[in-house]
């Protein structure tokens, strides 16, 4: 019976057996990347290991670094450029000897798989077809793989292609050539951009708020609110880390109508030497045209322009055993705000 069978097998599995199986494995429903909710800047431990133990938790052996992430409420994951997303799946530890143990036992014991299978399994790995007593005379040599299917990639197309049967790797040795997804520091790096959290791109417009038809309004981020930020994803138990940078480069502005133009007229702002983007506005300076901004040809009457302002971010990593740095897909970030336009009464006497 395939891997897969081999999942769908966990679900069928009834009683106190389903329940121990479902503790002693979460990854079924999990399993660990992009599935933080937390926007704080902090460093997840859960995925944590020892030679005696794995996590079991959804992380499994990766530990994210968060400390340098965007963080409050308005901060969000950036949509990548294109059709990329992060890895479906990919295999990296998951048991050790006793682990993988008290993993397979109760779901052989529970007869929900089938006889066949549960004797295939069982020569597989106790009778030493290939392996003998789950490797515990190697239990300080090595882990047990298995896949893991990101939460942020559940459902998704190529999400059970990883469906090799669980396989033995000793410590310092490459997991086998058959195997293309198994967990190195390009595929931490991906796994990292999945977590990255930017702050809100909500910029600062002169005038704030209300404008008049025919003014131009200037916007403009700060650069010490606008900065870098990254996530740093490792395998404690492989001694592999990758770090994935995203950084500012341009805003565009959407005036959220027609009957505006942009400055300038793309609607994209680039980066200045400084880091900030855009051009605070001082006094003298309504009658020039800003290097950034947006001028409203038409009042927005009772209601408000809706300002979508999106910054994109180039990604890039560095990581174990990598020189330099590696250029992952642009993503965007966008907010928007609102801006009431007035019309410019006159009076004639």
């Amino acid at each position: 019976m395939p891997a897969l069978t081999r999942r769908t097998a966990l679900f069928i599995a009834s009683g106190a057996a389903a329940l121990v199986l479902t503790a002693a494995n979460s990854a079924y429903a999990d399993t660990g990347w992009g599935g933080s909710t937390d926007n704080g800047s902090k460093t997840d431990t859960s995925g944590d290991a020892n030679g005696a133990t794995l996590s079991s938790s959804a992380s499994g052996v990766i530990v994210f670094d968060r400390s340098k992430n965007g963080s409050g409420s308005s901060a969000g994951a950036v949509t990548a450029a294109g059709s990329w997303t992060p890895p479906p799946c990919y295999y990296a530890p998951k048991y050790t000897p006793t682990q993988l143990e008290k993993y397979l036992t109760p779901i052989w014991e529970a007869e929900s798989t089938g006889y066949q299978w549960d004797a295939q399994q069982r020569d597989r790995y106790v009778n030493g077809h290939p392996y003998k007593d789950f490797n515990k005379d190697r239990a300080d040599k090595g882990y047990w793989w298995d896949s893991y299917v990101p939460e942020s990639q559940i459902g998704a197309p190529g999400s059970l292609d990883c469906d090799k049967p669980i396989f033995w790797v000793d410590k310092g040795a490459p997991p086998p050539a058959d195997v293309p997804q198994a967990i190195t520091p390009e595929i931490l790096a991906q796994l990292a951009y999945a977590e990255i959290r930017v702050p809100s791109t909500e910029v600062n417009l002169a005038p704030a708020g209300t404008t008049k038809v025919n003014l131009p309004t200037w916007a403009w981020l700060d650069t010490a609110k606008f900065k870098p930020v990254s996530v740093t994803a490792r395998v404690p138990v492989l001694g592999i880390e990758a770090t994935t940078t995203a950084v500012p480069v341009a805003l565009k502005i959407d005036p959220g109508t027609t009957d505006a133009v942009t400055y300038p007229d793309s609607g994209a702002c680039q980066l200045n030497t400084d880091g900030s983007i855009g051009e605070p506005y001082a006094k003298g300076k309504a009658d020039q045209t800003p290097p950034c901004g947006v001028k409203y040809l038409r009042s927005s009457g009772s209601g408000s322009y809706k300002l979508q302002a999106t910054v994109t971010w180039q990604i890039h990593w560095t990581g174990t055993g990598v020189d330099g740095e590696r250029h992952l897909p642009d993503g965007t970030f966008g907010a928007a705000q609102d801006v009431v336009v007035q019309e410019i009464q006159a009076v004639n006497r």
